[in-house]
């Protein structure tokens, strides 16, 4: 039987598509849930029109965050932090660090979920930090670490 999903189905799909499943699941499981709706002509056409529409905002979304990579690429950022001797910071630069100064640097709110960092950066020097900005886009910003002349 071809039924509307009304709401996400772990294993059967998610909402709004036309799946094909057995008739006792859809009739005495989907159906008395409100999971889904015996699939007409309409439901099907607009199930259609909305999976186009999804596939339309993750292409806006993935060019969007092309676009943005492209831009980082260019850019670089500093950072200037009280050290030791030894070049070993006295604090750390963490992912919101660097998400506050690329949103300063691009005028572009910057989320630091964005940023991939194993742990804190805490060394005086040269870093290539790792970006995974929406739709799977992948990107690199130079992070120099200065130390802070006292």
């Amino acid at each position: 039987m071809k039924v509307f999903l009304q709401k996400d189905v772990p294993g059967v799909g998610k909402a709004h598509q036309v799946v094909n499943v057995a008739d006792g699941y859809a009739r005495n499981y989907l159906m008395p849930r409100g999971l889904a709706v015996p699939a007409t002509v309409g439901r099907v056409s607009a199930a259609r029109e909305h999976a186009e529409s999804e596939d339309r905002r993750e292409e806006r979304i993935r060019e969007r965050a092309l676009a943005l990579a492209t831009r980082l690429a260019d850019h670089e950022i500093r950072f200037k932090v009280k050290a030791g001797e030894t070049g070993r910071m006295y604090g750390s630069i963490t992912t919101a660090d660097i998400a506050e100064k690329l949103t300063q640097l691009l005028s572009h709110e910057f989320d630091k979920r964005w940023v991939v960092l194993e742990r804190p950066l805490r060394d005086v020097g040269h870093h290539t930090v790792d970006l995974k900005l929406e739709a799977g886009v992948r990107a690199h910003i130079k992070v120099y670490v200065e130390a802070d002349e006292v």
